[in-house]
Parts: C-alpha cells; sequence; structure tokens
C-alpha cells in the first residue's frame, strides 16, 4: 500500500531550474528520512540529498549550492529544487523514503519511487 509519488521531471536548457516533488502515501508511521537519487546512463545510482526526520540534510558535492532539499511534513512530501542544471545532471531521479509502518509491529523498510527523467540539453 505504500507508495511514492514522483512528479516534476522533463527536459530543460543548461542553466534553467526544475522542481521535483515525491509524495509517500500509504499506512506510514513517521519518516526516518527522505531523499532523492539520480542514475545516469551506464552509472551507478547516486545520492543527491537527503534530509532525516529532524531536518538535517546532506548533499552530494556536484549538486551544493545549485539544489535544495526541502519537504512538507503535512503532505509527506519531499522537494528538490534544482537550479543552474548542468548537461551533466542528466539522469533519472528517484525518491527514497526510509519508512517506520506498523505490520503486526513496527517495521521500518525503504522504499523507492519511480523514476523521473531529467534531461539537460546544451
Amino acid at each position: 500500500q505504500v507508495q511514492l509519488a514522483v512528479s516534476g521531471g522533463g527536459l530543460v536548457q543548461s542553466g534553467g531550474s526544475l522542481r521535483l516533488s515525491c509524495t509517500a502515501s500509504g499506512s506510514i508511521l513517521s519518516i526516518n528520512a527522505m531523499g532523492w537519487y539520480r542514475q545516469a546512463p551506464g552509472k551507478q545510482r547516486e545520492l543527491v540529498a537527503r534530509m532525516s526526520r529532524g531536518g538535517s540534510t546532506n548533499y552530494a558535492d556536484f549538486v551544493k549550492g545549485r539544489f535544495t532539499i526541502s519537504r512538507d511534513d503535512a503532505k509527506k512530501t519531499v522537494y528538490l529544487q534544482m537550479g543552474s542544471l548542468m548537461p551533466d545532471d542528466t539522469a533519472v531521479y528517484y525518491c527514497n523514503a526510509d519508512l517506520i509502518l506498523y505490520r503486526d509491529g513496527l517495521v521500518r523498510r525503504d522504499y523507492w519511487g519511480q523514476g523521473t527523467q531529467v534531461t539537460v540539453s546544451s
């Protein structure tokens, strides 16, 4: 029943901006962390940005100063504001959530949303 709905990908020019959204739904008791990863063709998936329950964040070095992660706790939504986009940012971006569920007891599970394609031209 837990789902991560992702939106916001698209095609932009170099230097442009894009905002990704990821909304978690289902019988979620709490969210330990939510974040964004990306995977370019032929490469491994890598961390982009992540935010913990307490609001602490960690960013990959290649996006510091350009991307900002934020959240709306009431909506169980995490955002990634992407600015100064470069062709090297072209990848499939994935939402990740570290969740606490109740399934005949407390269960901690890691979920992945569907990827959204971000393509930066030029």
